[in-house]
Order: C-alpha cells, then structure tokens, then sequence
C-alpha cells in the first residue's frame, strides 16, 4: 500500500569506497562511506539526527551492532542508530526505513549506510553464508546455492520465452562495458559473448560471468526534508516514489519461475506514488545478481513485456543511453556485491547521475532514475523512485 507523507525527502549527499577486496575492517570502511556522504552533502555530523545502517554478516569481519559503532567514530555517539539485515536486499530496506522516517518529520537529516566485508572468508564459507538467505531448511539445507536456484530461474526462462544463453550473456558484456567507466568497480574488465560462453559452467545454463562476484565495500547516502536540502543550497535529488513488496521465501512456493512477485508489487507502489509509469523512467539500477535476473527485472519493472526482456538485451535497448539505461554503474555484475551495500550504492549511482557526477557513464538528459533491489531470490524487494531538480 503507497503512503501520504508529511514531508518531502531529499538525497543530499553521497559517497562510496571502491568495491572489491578490501583490506580495511568492516568498520574502518562503514565510517569511509559515511564520512564521505556527510562531506559530499556539505553538512556537518552533528547536523545528522539518526543513523540507519544496513549489513548481513557482520559477524563474519567480529562486528555486529554496527550503528553504535559507526555514529561514535563519526562523533555524533547520542545519536540513535538502527542496524538493519533484509539479505541482500538490505540495503533498501534501511533506505525505506530511514525515509519514512524522514517523511513522517521524526528527523530533519539522517544517514544511511550499508556495508559488507566478506572476501577474507573464502569461497566455501562465503557461498555457506549466502544460503543462510534463502529459505535453509528447505534450499540451502538441501544443497540448493543460490547459483542452482537462479539457474532453475534460468532454465525456465529459456524454455519458455524465445531467448538463448547468448542473450543473458549480453547482459553480462554490456555491464562490464558499463563499469569500465565506473572507477569504484569491483571487475572493471571489458568481455565478450564468447568470454561469458567459454567461461565454466557454475549451474547450467549459468557460468561463471553469468555470475556477480564476492565483494566488500560501503556505500552512504545522507537523506534529508526538502526544507534542509534547501536551506544547505546544495544540489540534491527528491524522493518521488518508494515501495515494497513480498514473495514466496522459497522458489518451490511461487507460480512462476520467470518473474518475482516482490518486484512488481513494490514497483506498483512506488509508481503510483511518484505519479508516473515505467515509461517515464530514464535509467534504472537494478538487482543482476545472476544476468538472467537482470533480463526478469526490466520485465517485471515494467521496462518490457514479459518474454521481450532477453530480446531487449540482445538488440541493445539496455545499454547505455539505449532505449533504457539500465546499469550504468555496471550493476551488480561488474561494480559488484557487497550484500549490505549494494542497494544503497544503487542510490549513490542515481544520485550521481542525477546531479551530474558520474562522468563518461552518464546517462544523457536524465531526470528520473528507478532503483531495485531484492533480498536471496526475490522474498524480499523495494524499488525507489528519484527526480532531479
């Protein structure tokens, strides 16, 4: 259900570490990011009320309860602080936490954050961590890694929409095109149809490019009410539209393989709010944890029909300054996918491009940006929805 709010919120800063391994504690890097957003929005700590801090295995890097921790090294201890873990998904949900606040007018300026530091675990323990995400008795519990459920995604899709393996691997190219020019990203390597098709199978039909990587890094952003935004005379980006929505935990409980219910219920909202449709978007970030995830997005986004997804990918229509630009930070895929973070590094991205900072990736003229961002296979999903001013 959409909302009325007493305020309108503003993204007024933003700032980011580079994603990858990192060497830094989970902390060091939470504080970067936030340091960061607070300098890039021209406001001082103390200006910050509350901070809302999105994470999933702390416990991997020693530190949990983040929030205290981060709002103490930045000298604001008094303020209050909420530590938030939807998978990953996570990191919009803390955003839609925080902006509900905002909008309620409980706080004039707040920070959000979100974090990740897992590379150091190794492989094995790190894939063992993600599966907690799912629905564990019923997937992880029975060897089900996420690799295997986005494959069985995969394969539906493929049978039942005219798409080949080379149309999701199209997603996979045009995202490492994209996050060559994105200097905080994780695989800033360009590739082929042909290096995504030789590449190892990981779970057919997906291989190893098909696949987003293991990364760390924090991402910040500081929201605020109009009223501040403007009395900082800064450039800032409004909050038009915010949703969220469900889906079956498990993929066994779902009508469909080739779509996530999650997705098009918050995307609803969040257009109905905004007073637009999927037609009025410019550009969108949304959640490529696996390419085929990319292509199900735009369609349940409301960017293409359902089974035209894959074909807009193949004929070019996603790329950048396409019919749709849908990724241009690299997405997941190339930037990369520190769980905690990501959904807030996609609103550092449109808040870039929104105010004119994101350099050779620029999407030309934009004035609406989307942002989606799911938690394990889509259980869990909140879209956002950006205006320059």
């Amino acid at each position: 259900m959409s909302a009325k709010f007493v305020e309108n919120v503003c993204v007024l800063g933003a700032g980011s570490t580079k994603y990858g391994k990192l060497d830094d504690s989970i902390s060091d890097i939470t504080v970067q990011a936030s340091a960061a957003a607070i300098e890039n929005a021209g406001i001082e700590p103390k200006e910050i009320k509350a901070g809302y801090i999105s994470n999933v295995f702390g416990v991997a890097d020693k530190q949990v309860h983040l929030g205290p921790v981060v709002m103490s090294n930045l000298g604001i201890s008094e303020r209050p602080s909420l530590s938030i873990e939807s998978a990953c998904g996570s990191g919009s949900v803390s955003f839609r936490e925080a902006y509900a606040n905002v909008a309620a007018g409980f706080y004039d300026a707040v920070l959000v954050t979100g974090v990740e530091k897992v590379t150091h675990t190794g492989t094995e323990w790190t894939t063992t961590y993600f599966s907690y995400c799912s629905d564990f008795f019923y997937e992880g519990q029975a060897g089900a890694s996420f690799p295997g459920l986005f494959a069985s995604m995969a394969r539906a899709y493929l049978n039942e929409f005219d798409a080949t393996e080379e149309d999701l691997a199209s997603v996979a190219v045009k995202n490492h095109d994209n996050g060559l020019s994105n200097p905080k990203a994780h695989l800033r390597k360009k590739i082929t149809i042909d290096d995504v098709m030789n590449s190892a199978v990981v779970a057919s039909p997906l291989k190893l490019f098909d696949c987003c990587p293991f990364s760390d890094g924090a991402s910040s952003v500081v929201i605020c009410n109009e009223q501040f935004a403007k009395d900082h005379s800064k450039d800032y980006v409004k909050v038009i539209g915010s949703g969220r929505g469900g889906s079956p935990a498990a993929l066994q409980g779902r009508d469909h393989l080739t779509t996530i219910p999650s997705t098009k219920l918050a995307a609803a909202d969040a257009y109905k709010m905004a007073g637009i449709t999927a037609k009025d978007v410019d550009f969108a970030e949304v959640h490529d944890c696996f390419t085929v995830a990319e292509v199900v997005d735009t369609e349940d986004l409301g960017f293409f029909e359902k089974g035209k997804g894959a074909k807009a990918a193949r004929n070019g229509e996603t790329r950048l300054n396409g019919s749709i630009s849908i990724n241009p930070s690299g997405g997941l895929k190339s930037k990369g996918h520190p769980i905690g973070a990501t959904g807030v590094g996609q609103v550092v991205e449109v808040f870039e491009q929104l105010t004119g900072q994101s350099g050779q990736r620029t999407v030309n003229d934009a004035k609406i940006g989307l942002t989606q961002n799911f938690g394990a296979t889509g259980a869990s999903c909140a879209v956002h929805i950006f205006q320059s001013v």
